[in-house]
């Protein structure tokens, strides 16, 4: 698939990506908000050097790599995906604390309707700001809304520094451990 151009770009700003969700995941990833390489592709995690795709197989979420355009396997394997904030944007530093409080109160009533047992935070920043929690760090939250545990992981953006592929894929595969010592569970 050829790079949009800069007017696809551009006309993205505020765009939507549907969600892959349904009711009853082993674990909901939740970004921070769409790139507009994903508002203009339709798929999460689109832009070139994101590493989500690629961390989601290293972890052993999935048993090969998918590509952004077949985010809709996810759900075989239990897996969906949302974010914090819903409109795209070039940088995730143009969503405000505000938008990201309200992202955070409509995620909650999402995680409400949907009941995944984990809902996995793809950046702390995002988590912290969106739910009042200044202090929290990568890891399991003592936090849970309702019966769903929350999960906060490295945001696998290209950009972040702090962390390799091989890094981010421990921290992932923490939290695929945990959600396959849960009665019922197996392996994709």
């Amino acid at each position: 698939m050829p790079l949009p151009s800069p007017e696809e770009l551009r006309a993205a700003r505020d765009g939507l990506v549907d969600d892959v969700v349904a009711p009853g995941l082993s674990v909901l990833f939740c970004g921070i908000n769409p790139s507009l390489m994903s508002a203009v592709t339709g798929h999460h995690f689109a832009r070139p050097g994101n590493r989500f795709w690629p961390v989601l197989r290293l972890s052993g979420f999935t048993p090969r790599q998918l590509a952004p355009a077949e985010q809709h396997l996810l759900l075989a394997y239990g897996l969906g995906i949302t974010n914090v904030v819903a409109r795209a944007t070039a940088r995730a530093d143009e969503v405000d604390a505000a938008e990201f409080r309200e992202g955070g109160r409509l995620l909650r009533a999402k995680v409400a309707r949907l009941r995944p047992r984990w809902l996995a935070v793809v950046g702390i920043t995002a988590y912290r700001t969106a739910f009042a929690e200044p202090k929290a760090v990568i890891g399991p939250q003592e936090r849970t809304f309702g019966g769903t545990g929350i999960w906060v992981l490295p945001n696998p953006s290209g950009l972040n520094a702090h962390w390799s592929a091989r890094s981010m894929a421990e921290e992932y595969g923490r939290l695929r451990a945990a959600a396959l010592a849960e009665p019922g569970r197996r392996e994709p």
